[in-house]
């Protein structure tokens, strides 16, 4: 849309939002009483009002029913919690998680951590061979997963620098962004390496860039030369349209404290594809995986439950699920359509109000099919000096060292207004630094 750099055409974009009573659902940051300008969605989400309450919930029910809180309660004439027995609690998350990835719900579960999923799952996935034994990802991907493909490389006996195989930006290319890589070079990679590949496992969106990979066309490659391939969607899930079943995306993992909004070291949760359901695959077997029609059977012999709830292994923590739950209903009755819709336009906006700052250079891509929320701006001069500059003015984002300021406007909960007053703070400070 043609955009205008003035508060009235924010206020009046804000006015015909069909998603801003969403933002009434959750706690505003405030700064000496006044609403702070938050884009840090795409590290922390913020708190839901509904949270406290699901918190209390559980906790209630803990405190009057202790133990009895994990089983049906439906029997009892006079029930001294009404909530949601807690044996089968990860069960009301699925639907809103299978909506936001694009699966079945047999096909997810909510648990752990990304690291110890991503773990679980390459215990299952990465299945080496005297042939196949490498590992294609991203170059400079977020460190946890390059330290987690560094982990089992070694523990098959392998060297990392022999096994892992990273795909790196463009250098030298005038016509390239710097730090974006094209799809046909993964593709490529993947065509060039086939025969001694194991399994594929990359970011869907990359944290530093912001840049969204083309999941569909990595998976149809992947399949084509039947690979496995996985991707971690810690920036990708509640942020971009995702459809991993209809895309033969064989697992995936991510974390829900970042636009799914579900607190601080929130819950994680997996994707498995139903095709590798019969496949008996192996894995870091526990208790929690193991059929639940039997798991008080208490016998040896690991049998595991169906669908993606077979890699649990440990007792799930529920008042983590139960602020999960509260955080990924609102997101599943916004839909991603309309939040995706309003994220395109709110990004947009965020681009046009900075684009006339020479010192900044936009890192990632304008094509909005290869973005979500968040930009990443290299700043060439003075960036620790504008961002702390934004802080000051009650602008929040995130620093990445050397020059990368990240500002992710969330369709939740961010307005037109705010950004509009991002360019107008940029502004001031580069007007103020000239008089300076």
């Amino acid at each position: 849309m043609n955009f205008e750099n003035a508060r009235t055409f924010a206020q009046k974009l804000d006015q015909e939002d069909p998603l801003r009573h969403f933002r009434d659902r959750f706690h505003i940051p405030q700064r000496n009483g006044k609403p702070l300008t938050y884009l840090c969605g795409n590290s922390l989400g913020l708190q839901p009002k509904a949270a406290r309450a699901a918190l209390d919930q559980e906790l209630t029910t803990w405190q009057n029913l202790g133990v009895e809180g994990w089983f049906d309660r439906t029997d009892d004439p006079q029930p001294e919690s009404g909530g949601q027995p807690w044996l089968g609690y990860h069960n009301t998350c699925k639907d809103a998680l299978s909506q936001l990835v694009g699966g079945e719900p047999s096909e997810v579960c909510p648990m752990n951590a990304l690291t110890v999923n991503l773990h679980l799952l390459l215990a299952s996935f990465y299945r080496p061979t005297e042939k196949k034994y490498k590992i294609l990802t991203i170059k400079g991907d977020f460190p946890s997963d390059q330290y987690a493909l560094e982990t089992h490389v070694k523990h098959h006996g392998l060297k990392p620098a022999d096994t892992l195989i990273e795909i790196a930006p463009h250098t030298g290319d005038s016509e390239s962004t710097p730090g974006l890589i094209h799809t046909t070079d993964i593709q490529k990679a993947i065509a060039e390496h086939a025969d001694s590949l194991a399994v594929i496992w990359l970011s869907g969106l990359n944290y530093y860039t912001g840049q969204v990979y083309n999941m569909a066309s990595i998976a149809e490659t992947a399949q084509r030369h039947c690979i496995p391939v996985g991707f971690d969607l810690a920036h990708a899930i509640g942020n971009v349209p995702l459809r991993l079943h209809d895309w033969g995306v064989d697992f995936a993992t991510w974390c829900s404290y970042k636009y799914l909004n579900g607190g601080p070291g929130a819950v994680s949760g997996v994707f498995v594809h139903q095709k590798h359901y019969d496949q008996n695959l192996p894995r870091l077997a526990g208790w929690w995986g193991y059929r639940e029609d039997r798991r008080f059977e208490m016998t040896p012999g690991f049998l595991p439950e169906p669908g993606a709830d077979g890699w649990q292994v440990s007792t799930p923590n529920i008042l983590a699920l139960a602020l999960h739950r509260a955080a990924i209903t609102i997101t599943a009755e916004a839909g991603m359509p309309a939040l995706r819709q309003k994220s395109e336009r709110l990004t947009g906006f965020l681009e046009y109000v900075l684009t006339p700052f020479d010192d900044i250079q936009i890192l990632t891509p304008d094509d909005p099919n290869q973005r979500g929320c968040q930009l990443s701006l290299l700043v060439r001069k003075k960036g620790k000096e504008l961002f702390s500059y934004l802080i000051e003015q009650g602008v929040i984002g995130d620093w990445r060292e050397p020059d990368c300021i990240r500002l992710a406007p969330t369709p939740l909960y961010n307005t037109f207004e705010e950004v509009w007053q991002v360019g107008n703070v940029v502004n001031a400070f580069y007007n103020r630094s000239e008089v300076g």
